[in-house]
């Protein structure tokens, strides 16, 4: 029961550095305005955990081509100021992507998990 899908997915749990919950609510905000719109990025969700000192973010994409198209606009935007407000702890990526996806975020030292088995639903 293999999945057939090509969609790539991550999860991206990071720390929230002291005194900038704030800042982070900012940048959130502006991130979705963004992404939301982005062909090929199919969902964006951000949770915090209730002390307010850990973030995840869930982000899934059509394919491969479609992150390295976030990664490019990410970066030139955001980099800077999500990377002073937030420190990666855990980068955990789904799905099959491209070797130029693998080296876009080598630095985060992910773990990769290949799809098994699976099925998603859509609204009944």
């Amino acid at each position: 029961m293999k999945t057939q899908t090509e969609n790539i997915y991550w999860v991206i749990e990071l720390a929230i550095n002291p005194g900038r919950f704030e800042d982070l609510k900012t940048l959130v905000a502006e991130l979705f305005e963004a992404n939301r719109n982005k062909v090929g990025f199919l969902t964006y969700e951000v949770a915090i955990s209730d002390d307010r000192q850990v973030c995840h973010i869930y982000e899934r994409f059509q394919d491969s081509a479609a992150i390295i198209s976030h990664t490019q606009s990410f970066g030139a935007t955001f980099a800077t100021r999500f990377f002073e407000i937030l420190k990666p702890t855990r980068f955990v990526i789904y799905g099959t992507p491209s070797a130029e996806v693998k080296d876009a975020v080598a630095a985060f030292n992910p773990v990769y998990m290949t799809p098994l088995a699976g099925f998603r639903k859509h609204s009944l």
